[in-house]
């Protein structure tokens, strides 16, 4: 199993951008470069939003988080932000629903990046992480499932990590808390794919965090630099390499508890998604140990 997972192993993640993925439709129709990662920061706060097929369920999601952030801003005038939605070609009207809050807010606080084509959800959190403005950049599941004023609990975990070493530090919204009633409601074989899940996680990756599959992350904005430049799972358990490279980087991390509900429409597959992020989990581990992956980063062009 070593062998295949060092034969079969990518050096590097693909940072590739295709040219369409190199502008954004600003809200007067225009094409705009989108701006880099590697650039300063000129907002506070970037919230990366990963959609596929997310016609339906991105509008509570983007109602709740434009009335909060706007809210806040007219209490702190300081405060700028921008909402990057990925749409990680969908086949639905993700894009032209996404773009009716551009036009009603502005391209400055609401931008639109359109896949080519569909790169996963790890994927699509990258290349909005990486065409972003924020000094923190905050990842938000498009369901709307995690309460989006728990941004507040999330920012103070990552307040209370500093100093932070070379301005690096990552702060996990957790649903631990809520396992128990989680748990009541499953089947017993969802129930057991979920204790195995965990258990591979802890045994194989991540032995700090609980929770690590949470869609509601903040991260410096130097941490997803270094971080997403790395990795190179793109689908569902991205979260666990994503905080294994953090710990093999010795970027703190703080684990707080949010408010979550489960909303219809899932896109995860409960055998076959657990098989792949089983099988995911595995080749983390083995191609790091193998040096097959390296702790090494690069620029996406």
């Amino acid at each position: 199993i070593c062998m295949i997972a060092h034969i079969t192993a990518r050096e590097m993640p693909t940072l590739h951008r295709y040219e369409k993925e190199k502008f954004f439709i600003n809200a007067e129709g225009s094409k705009e470069s989108v701006p880099s990662i590697h650039d300063p920061a000129t907002r506070e706060l970037s919230v990366v939003v990963p959609s596929y097929n997310e016609e339906d369920r991105l509008p509570l999601m983007m109602d709740e988080a434009l009335d909060y952030l706007e809210k806040r801003q007219k209490r702190d005038p300081s405060f700028t932000y921008e909402v990057i939605v990925v749409d990680d070609g969908s086949k639905d009207q993700t894009t032209k629903v996404a773009m009716k809050y551009c036009k009603k807010y502005g391209s400055d606080k609401v931008r639109v990046l359109s896949l080519v084509k569909n790169r996963g959800k790890g994927g699509a959190v990258r290349m909005g992480v990486f065409s972003c403005r924020g000094e923190k950049i905050l990842m938000a599941d498009a369901d709307g499932a995690t309460k989006f004023a728990d941004i507040e609990k999330v920012e103070e975990g990552l307040k209370n990590l500093q100093p932070w070493p070379n301005e690096m530090a990552i702060s996990c919204g957790s649903r631990a808390h809520l396992e128990k009633d989680s748990v009541a409601k499953r089947s017993y074989f969802r129930t057991l794919l979920m204790y195995g899940f965990h258990f591979l996680v802890w045994f194989l990756c991540v032995k700090e965090i609980r929770d690590t599959q949470c869609g509601f992350k903040l991260l410096t904005r130097k941490a997803a630099s270094r971080t997403f430049s790395i990795l190179h799972i793109e689908r569902w358990a991205f979260d666990v390499e994503l905080l294994y490279i953090a710990q093999r980087l010795r970027i703190p991390i703080a684990e707080v508890a949010v408010n979550w509900t489960e909303i219809e429409g899932s896109k995860l597959v409960p055998f076959w998604s657990w098989l792949q992020m089983g099988r995911d989990l595995l080749f983390i581990r083995l191609r790091y140990m193998t040096g097959a992956w390296q702790l090494e980063t690069r620029k996406c062009n």
